[in-house]
């Protein structure tokens, strides 16, 4: 039989082996090392570098950082700690901090000498965030010198260059992410700041400062009582049960075990863990361990306390009710499933954990009688909840095997039971619940409607939450069980189980009270990526037959500066010639961003506008870095070279062989610096926008006026005629051209729109938006679902007045 017809028109030779040479294969495979290339991605280049700062902190050389998310999408991470070594690597012949930032699996924790633990172990953590950079710049004070390198691509693109001299010591490190590999990302401030909150809670007394310059937003974070603090935080919005927590810390074979613990009225767990700072969210052998622990030594008092009762059996799930725990473990080799650091492996810990555990937790049951109590009869009471419960579930199981089709009357099933490709919307009312039967698409959409707002499961046990119809009418639907143990994923009847309902104030409430019965109950359907929330548009504009459907107020924005180029005619009066609308667009664009752009400019007492009139055309540059010398004389430099003469002419006048020079961004800037200055690190992204408007013609001065022109640009519209002195008076023209004979409808409720609305702006799959719903970090979202939905209302208000001037589209 011949098979040379299977054959592949390639051969595979030794020439078919290609080499990556140096930090290629990061940049071919970045998931490989961060895990994804979306926001998640982006926020964990960052925590490398932080991390690298908090070893520090760890080894007890670092008390501040300072995090910072700037205008241009770049991020800069600075520390007082010792400073990455600069001298020569004696192997290599090149500075040490180049061989850190460019050699994979080069560091100095692999021996364990310069850090006794730490969070990165590889050595390839700030090697890999600058291989997926546009660019990085790295600042190192040794106590003596600033030292400096600049790369691109993760290649260098200076040497280490001496900068000047300081007596401070520490290490800053910026960088802006690849926009080719990062296309649609973000940093997430939210993530950021619970990363920095967790690793306050870890270190007591290191101070973590994390402002958002494009936002405005600054948070500082710190802790004096370390875990005693996380746990007060992570109980918010519940009620405990014992006001002094169980805490207890103890070392065995170098590792160092740390725990606290503390029951509330809640009827979850919260158990979170840390392996030398790091947020292990999938846990690992030191979790097994508590567990194990906490099972045997809690059954062990009940028993030999007589307590039981009516109870004759409890479990694990049983001890954990109400339970709030933080491990943290501090070793010198710790075993992660990878690079992404969330699962610990290390079979000796379990016992070690396990151990200590056991030994402490008796100790203080035996000290500690009153509180002993407290938690079993805890325990005793999950455990009856749970019998009920286990009871309710089969009456549920039974009713569903007795009617007809053992699905929900209200249901309207799809036809396919090719699971993979059928999707369940659980909708607000039975009046949108008809328009979504009308507008759906039979073969794969099903539909349940739901009766009002269901029950809020936050403030009720499993027995009785199966006593609610619609709860148990979604559970049917659904069809995989609930609860951690009865429910399985495999019995999934739909991939994906959306939850629509309006966009007013009583559909967001019905929309979280969902949300917390899924995370309470369907949390494994959660995890799994199969839950989404469906994104009716907020605007409908129309104009004759044309109908537009918009998101967000953003969108609205540029439909309408879109609309107005396109309804007029736009004439450059110096020139006396038409703008061709896709340049002037551009320009609209850059002018309405100007807010964004001008707020790091504003700490040097500059606008926009005199930023921009600094363009330099013969090199296409706008200035670099702002300076102020001691002798008072400010400047505007281009490059790094004029930086250098800067110093060196400086250094003559004030007769110093060396200078000091101080960032204004620093932690704590000097009184004594020589020079002062400022990187403007949004100057790129400018400079593109600039050279679009200058290639189309315009003068920078087009973009907002100047005293000696009043009449720039002409706008004809219809029988309209009007003039501008500036792009930017010429952007307020437009938007309202744009508003003009556009009917703009604004949606409250899903019942506004017809079935063929529906379909096409929220549930065809080809234009719909979904919200994927995840667990980005499980104890904050615990702490969010108490606080929103738990029975204590302080927390609550102070919730919503903290955060009421943030609310946006809000509908009453």
């Amino acid at each position: 039989m011949n098979n040379n017809s299977n054959k592949t028109q390639y051969e595979y030779t030794a020439d078919s082996i290609k080499v990556l040479e140096g930090l290629e294969g990061v940049r071919r495979r970045p998931a490989m090392y961060i895990g994804d290339t979306s926001t998640g991605g982006m926020n964990h280049l960052l925590f490398e570098v932080i991390d690298n700062a908090v070893d520090e902190a760890m080894a007890g050389f670092c008390n501040e950082i300072v995090i910072r998310l700037n205008e241009d999408g770049s991020a800069s991470v600075l520390d007082n700690g010792r400073g990455i070594p600069v001298g020569t690597h004696k192997e290599l012949g090149i500075s040490a901090l180049e061989v850190v930032m460019t050699r994979l699996h080069a560091g100095g924790k692999f021996e364990g000498k310069a850090y006794k633990v730490s969070g990165g172990l590889h050595g390839v953590g700030v090697t890999v965030v600058n291989a997926l950079s546009e660019w990085l710049e790295v600042e190192v004070q040794d106590g003596n010198y600033i030292w400096y390198q600049r790369y691109a691509y993760g290649k260098p693109q200076t040497k280490v260059l001496k900068k000047g001299i300081t007596k401070k010591t520490g290490t800053k490190v910026v960088f802006k992410p690849d926009t080719q590999i990062f296309k649609d990302a973000s940093f997430n401030y939210n993530q950021i700041a619970r990363r920095a909150r967790e690793i306050s809670f870890l270190i007591p007394n290191l101070k973590i400062t994390l402002e958002d310059s494009l936002s405005g937003k600054k948070e500082t974070f710190v802790s004096e009582r370390g875990l005693i603090d996380f746990l007060a935080y992570l109980n918010s919005g519940k009620e405990v049960l014992h006001e002094e927590p169980i805490i207890f810390k103890s070392e065995q074979d170098n590792v160092s075990v740390e725990v606290a613990m503390q029951y509330t009225d809640s009827y979850s767990e919260t158990v979170v863990s840390f392996v030398n700072t790091i947020n292990t969210i999938e846990g690992g052998t030191h979790i097994s361990g508590f567990r194990s622990a906490l099972t045997r030594t809690l059954n062990k008092y009940i028993i030999k306390e007589k307590l039981q009762k009516d109870v004759k059996e409890l479990s694990g799930e049983d001890f954990r009710e109400g339970l709030t725990a933080i491990i943290n473990l501090m070793l010198p080799n710790p075993e992660f499933e990878s690079q992404t650091k969330i699962k610990l492996g290390n079979r000796a810990v379990h016992s070690i954990v396990e151990s200590i555990v056991s030994d402490k937790l008796s100790e203080f049951l035996e000290e500690n009688p009153k509180v002993a109590r407290v938690i079993a009869q805890k325990a005793l009471t999950a455990a009856r909840a749970r019998i009920a419960a286990r009871r309710a579930k089969e009456l549920v199981h039974r009713k569903e095997a007795l009617s007809s089709g053992s699905l929900p009357g209200k249901l309207a099933d799809c036809s396919s039971r090719d699971v993979e490709n059928t999707e369940l919307f659980i909708v607000e009312g039975d009046s949108a619940g008809g328009t979504a039967k009308m507008g759906r698409d039979r073969q794969f959409q099903a539909i349940l409607p739901i009766r009002g707002k269901i029950l809020n499961v936050e403030k009720a046990r499993t027995d009785k939450v199966l006593e609610h119809e619609e709860i148990v009418t979604i559970v049917s639907a659904v069809g995989a069980g609930i609860g951690e143990e009865d429910f399985d994923l495999s019995k999934l009847r739909y991939s994906k189980v959306i939850i629509m309902t309006d966009a007013d104030v009583d559909g967001s409430h019905i929309r979280t009270l969902l949300m917390t019965f899924f995370y309470r109950h369907l949390r494994k359907l959660v995890e799994a990526g199969r839950l989404y929330i469906a994104q009716p548009p907020l605007y409908c504009l129309r104009s004759g037959k044309k109908e537009i459907y918009l998101h967000s107020e953003e969108q609205l924005k540029r439909a309408l500066i879109e609309a107005g180029c396109e309804a007029s005619s736009v004439f450059y009066l110096p020139k006396e010639k038409p703008i061709d609308k896709s340049a002037l667009k551009n320009a609209l664009f850059l002018v309405s961003e100007r807010k964004r752009y001008e707020k790091q400019l504003l700490r040097v007492g500059m606008e926009l506008p005199q930023y921009l009139s600094k363009y330099d055309p013969k090199r296409k540059l706008l200035p670099l870095y702002w300076t102020k010398t001691r002798l008072g004389d400010t400047n505007l430099l281009f490059s790094d070279e004029e930086f250098e003469r800067l110093e060196e002419s400086l250094a003559k006048k004030l007769d110093k062989q060396e200078l000091e020079i101080c960032d204004i961004e620093d932690i704590e800037v000097s009184s004594e610096a020589d020079i002062y200055y400022l990187e403007f690190r949004y100057r790129t992204e400018l400079q593109q926008h600039l050279q679009t408007v200058i290639s189309a013609g315009f003068a920078i001065e087009d973009l907002f006026g100047d005293k000696e022109l009043t009449e720039r640009f002409k706008i004809t519209n219809q029988n309209l005629t009007e003039t501008a002195a500036s792009l930017e008076e010429l952007f307020e023209t437009v938007r309202r051209i744009g508003a003009k004979g556009v009917d703009i409808q604004r949606y409250k409720g899903l019942g506004e729109m017809n079935a063929e609305q529906l379909w096409r702006t929220t549930m065809d799959p080809e234009r719909r938006v979904l919200l994927k719903v995840t667990i980005e970090d499980a104890a904050e979202a615990e702490r969010m679902f108490s606080i929103l939905m738990g029975t204590n209302v302080e927390p609550r208000r102070d919730f919503i007045e903290r955060f009421a001037l943030d609310v946006h589209n809000l509908d009453i």
